[in-house]
């Protein structure tokens, strides 16, 4: 406990050591894997600030274990609508903290001074009460339960909510009557409720409670209100020594809880939405004793294109056998290769970030960190060719501190002469494998598929009409009929072009 009954401040609902809310830039696999058109689908309704969240990894399995019981958590129906309704009133105070700041030094900003402390007592409040009615069973949420009961029930804590509960009460039920009389305008005190009018006439009046709606007063309010001060110099005196007692009522912790609880509030209403239209998410197991698997894996960025166009992304099964540790993907082009070698990337990425994973059931061991080098179009503003910044992006890739990650590869070296390209893709291939990294290498060159002992060779497939039905199965790699793919895709098959002129 902080001084003036604040929170630990050190606390984290991202990480047991209290590192969850460091600040960090996008890692470079994130374009390669898609997962920024995941992120704009959580943005939408969460804001783009819940983005910088799912930029960094837990560092250890036991921190990873952590965040996945959080989630446990937040996934049981009352706990989700008990965060929400927490996060949606800690926003309403963050509005109130922006309206005061509109009149600094004023008796208005005293006032909402204080309706902003109501509400954000009132949002820890009723935090503490959902969380105590319900068993948990996460031990980042029953951490967090105790160091908010620790805080509400301190003396001052209680002290200060009296306070402020009692001087709102007043604050809502004040009036003030303004009458026309003659050539006259009489401002007092009054308890009738009323809407706020226009003057009519001799006799006529305004009842009207000028803190209910913005604290930006009109002339003839701030008017008002000063003949009041003077004629109930108490009420108003007390206004200003309720404010000035609680102070600015932002908690470091409260703040950083809201922040960070929108990491699984987020994602846990994006998981609902898409199992709602068909999409499975499994929570992974985490045996480092088992191979890496995956059954009905599906690529999660796609699934968020395809969903509004109603249409069903193709999931594979997939499983590392003992003693391997890369896959070698070949086969045609649009065959699926590339979106395999994605969804895999991200499987391993949300388990490692602690959520469930876009597959009907997994494995997924711990791995330190993920890598990914895709092919890139050759630089016109650098003028370096592409197998020169295909090398560059490669060389920090293999470093030996890199060991232990997971790497997935796209496409390595298609601008070299094919005996070059298969020799630096086994040495690239035997360096990661050495480094115990890893991973999948989807490649056009079918001998790579042997280069290794624990490299195994997965096979996009093509139906009897040779066309790619994007299953990826286990099989010797094979001469693909690539050319022909192309003729087709661009419509030059003879069938096609006779058509086209007819």
């Amino acid at each position: 406990m902080g001084k003036n009954g604040r929170l630990d401040a050190e606390f984290s609902i991202l990480d047991p050591h209290g590192r969850g809310g460091e600040k960090k830039e996008l890692p470079a696999y994130f374009r390669d894997l898609n997962l920024e058109t995941v992120l704009d689908e959580l943005a939408l309704n969460w804001g783009s600030a819940v983005r910088e969240l799912f930029h960094t990894l837990p560092e250890t399995a036991e921190d990873e274990n952590y965040r996945r019981a959080v989630f446990g958590d937040v996934k049981k129906a009352w706990v989700f609508r008990a965060l929400e309704a927490f996060v949606r009133r800690m926003d309403e105070a963050e509005d109130l903290r922006r309206e005061k700041e509109k009149v600094p030094g004023t008796l208005q900003q005293s006032v909402w001074q204080v309706r902003e402390a109501e509400v954000r007592c009132a949002a820890l409040a009723e935090l503490m009460e959902a969380l105590d009615r319900e068993e948990l069973s996460s031990q980042g949420l029953l951490n967090f339960r105790d160091i908010l009961r620790e805080k509400l029930c301190s003396a001052e804590e209680r002290a200060a909510r009296e306070r402020v509960n009692g001087i709102m009460k007043r604050i809502r039920a004040f009036r003030m009557v303004i009458t026309c009389e003659k050539d006259r305008i009489r401002v007092e005190p009054g308890t009738a409720a009323g809407e706020y009018g226009a003057l009519r006439g001799e006799g006529s009046g305004i009842i009207k409670n000028p803190f209910a709606a913005t604290p930006l007063l009109t002339d003839l309010e701030a008017v008002c209100l000063q003949v009041l001060t003077k004629k109930d110099p108490g009420f108003f005196r007390e206004i200003r020594e309720v404010s000035d007692s609680v102070g600015d009522r932002r908690d470091p912790l409260a703040d950083r809880f809201r922040k960070e609880i929108v990491f699984y509030l987020s994602f846990e209403a994006f998981r609902r939405e898409m199992e709602e239209v068909g999409f499975s998410f499994a929570v992974p197991s985490v045996s480092d004793s088992c191979p890496l698997m995956a059954r009905g894996l599906y690529d999660l960025a796609l699934a968020c294109v395809f969903r509004r166009e109603g249409k069903k992304v193709v999931a594979n099964d997939f499983a590392y056998r003992e003693g391997e540790r890369f896959f070698v993907l070949t086969g045609p082009n649009q065959g699926g290769k590339t979106t395999f070698a994605r969804s895999l990337g991200q499987l391993v990425y949300f388990a490692r970030i602690g959520l469930d994973v876009p597959a009907a059931e997994a494995n997924v061991p711990f791995f330190k960190d993920i890598q990914s080098h895709f092919s890139v179009e050759e630089s016109v503003e650098t003028g370096r060719g592409k197998l020169k910044e295909e090398l560059e992006r490669l060389a920090p890739m293999m470093e030996e501190k890199r060991q232990g990650t997971f790497v997935v590869i796209n496409e390595l070296f298609t601008t070299a002469a094919s005996y070059d390209a298969l020799v630096m893709g086994r040495r690239v291939l035997e360096h990661f494998i050495r480094l115990g990294c890893a991973g999948i290498y989807v490649t056009h060159l079918k001998e790579l598929a042997a280069a290794h002992k624990k490299a195994a060779s997965l096979r996009a497939s093509l139906d009897e009409n040779r066309v790619p039905t994007y299953i990826i199965r286990r099989g010797e790699a094979e001469d693909v009929p690539c050319a022909e793919n192309r003729v087709k895709e661009h419509r030059l098959t003879y069938e096609q072009l006779k058509e086209r002129l007819s």
